[in-house]
C-alpha cells in the first residue's frame, strides 16, 4: 500500500506541473525574459530557481548538492524544471529513504516554494499584458503520474473573466466556446 504522504506529496509535485504549465502555456516570447523590476527575476530566472529549489529537495534522497547552470531559454529550462518533478515523483514513489528531513519539513520547504514562484510566474504574465485565465483548481484534471510538461486543459475555466486580452473575450463570447 503506498504511503499517504508521499502519495499526497506526488499529487502535489503534479498539481506544481499542471500550474506552472498554464503559467507558461501560450506565452509571448518575450515573457521569458520579462523585467517586472529592479531585482526581479524574470520568468526565465524564476524557472531556473524552482529548479533549483526542487534540486535541494533532491538531495534529501540521493545527498549532493544542487546548482543549475543557467540554460539559453526558457523552453530548456522548463523542460529540466519537469525532469527534476519526475525525478523527485520517482524517488517519492520508490520509497526512497529521506536523509534528515520528514515529507512534512520537505512540504512546508522547498515544495511550497517552488509553489509560490509558480505564483508569481502567473502575475508576471499578467503584468508583462498577457495574463492567464483563471479556473476552478479543484476541478483541474491533475494526475499524480503526470508531472512532465504535457498538461491537460482547463476543466473548469472561470466564465466570466472581465481583466481577458480582447482576443480571449471574443473567443469566450461565442455560444460554442465554454
Amino acid at each position: 500500500m503506498p504511503d499517504p504522504k508521499r502519495a499526497l506529496l506526488r499529487h502535489f509535485l503534479a498539481a506544481l506541473a499542471y500550474r506552472t504549465q498554464k503559467a507558461l502555456r501560450e506565452a509571448p516570447q518575450s515573457f521569458e525574459t520579462f523585467q517586472a523590476g529592479q531585482q526581479v527575476r524574470t520568468p526565465i530566472e524564476l524557472v531556473r530557481h524552482m529548479t533549483s529549489v526542487l534540486g535541494y529537495a533532491r538531495t534529501f534522497f540521493v545527498g549532493g548538492r544542487y546548482r543549475p547552470e543557467p540554460l539559453p531559454d526558457l523552453a530548456a529550462e522548463a523542460a529540466r524544471f519537469h525532469q527534476m518533478l519526475h525525478d523527485l515523483s520517482h524517488h517519492l514513489a520508490a520509497g526512497t529513504p529521506l536523509r534528515d528531513t520528514s515529507e512534512e519539513r520537505l512540504l512546508q520547504g522547498p515544495l511550497a516554494d517552488a509553489m509560490t514562484h509558480t505564483g508569481q510566474l502567473a502575475m508576471l504574465r499578467r503584468l508583462s499584458g498577457s495574463p492567464v485565465s483563471p479556473e476552478n483548481f479543484i476541478e483541474a484534471a491533475i494526475d499524480a503520474a503526470n508531472v512532465g510538461p504535457a498538461q491537460p486543459p482547463a476543466v473548469s475555466p472561470d466564465a466570466h473573466w472581465p481583466e481577458a486580452p480582447q482576443a480571449s473575450r471574443t473567443r469566450s463570447s461565442r455560444k460554442d466556446v465554454p
